[in-house]
C-alpha cells in the first residue's frame, strides 16, 4: 500500500464531463446530479483508507441529500486488484448501503481529468460545477470518534451558503490509485 496526499488541483476548475455505469445498473453523467453542490469521491473497495471513512461520506450524503449530490468514482486496475472489480463494487455498495451512485472508471480517465492521485480524494463542486473544495473529508481518517474538524463538511456549508471557498484545505490522503498499464 502506497500512501500517498492528493495533489490540490486549482480551485475554480471545471468538473470533467462524465458518463460511467454504476453498480445500480444504469449510466450516470455529470448532467444527471441536479443539487446546488456535487461532490466527486475517488474511491475503491480495497483501501482501509476508503474503509475507516465510507460510514461518514455515506452519512454526509444522506444529511446533505437534496443539496449536494454525491458521485464515488472507482478507477483501480481490476487485473491487479480484482478486489476492486466492477462486481466486487456492486457487493461492496450493497453491504454498506451506499445512499449514492457508485460508479466504475474503467479507462480511468474521469479520474486522471480530476486530477486524482488517492484513493479517497474529494472534489467538491459547485452549482456552477467549479472546483470549491479539494481535500480531506476530516482531521482524523483514523477514529470518526477523534474528529474534531469537519473540512469537506465546513467546505460543503460554505458552497451552499455562495461563500468564498475555505482559504485552508488539507490534502486527503490514501492508497494510491492502481494505474492500469499502458
Amino acid at each position: 500500500m502506497a500512501l500517498l496526499e492528493s495533489t490540490m488541483v486549482p480551485l475554480g476548475a471545471a468538473c470533467p464531463d462524465f458518463t460511467l455505469p454504476g453498480v445500480d445498473g444504469r449510466l450516470w453523467s455529470l448532467h444527471d446530479f441536479h443539487c446546488p453542490a456535487l461532490l466527486v469521491v475517488v474511491m475503491c473497495n480495497h483501501c482501509p483508507y476508503v474503509h475507516a471513512v465510507d460510514d461518514r461520506l455515506n452519512d454526509l450524503a444522506k444529511a446533505y441529500k437534496g443539496r449536494c449530490g454525491v458521485a464515488a468514482i472507482n478507477a483501480n486496475d481490476a487485473v491487479t486488484h480484482p478486489d476492486d472489480s466492477f462486481e466486487a463494487m456492486r457487493r461492496r455498495a450493497a453491504a454498506k448501503g451506499y445512499v449514492f451512485p457508485y460508479l466504475w472508471d474503467e479507462e480511468q480517465t474521469v479520474v486522471q481529468a480530476l486530477g486524482a492521485v488517492c484513493t479517497p480524494d474529494f472534489f467538491l463542486f459547485d452549482s456552477h460545477r467549479r472546483l470549491a473544495y479539494r481535500g480531506r473529508l476530516d482531521d482524523n481518517w483514523k477514529d470518526a470518534a477523534h474528529v474534531t474538524r469537519h473540512d469537506l463538511k465546513e467546505a460543503l456549508d460554505r458552497v451552499l451558503a455562495h461563500e468564498a471557498p475555505l482559504e485552508t484545505q488539507h490534502p486527503s490522503m490514501g492508497c494510491s490509485i492502481k494505474w492500469r498499464s499502458r
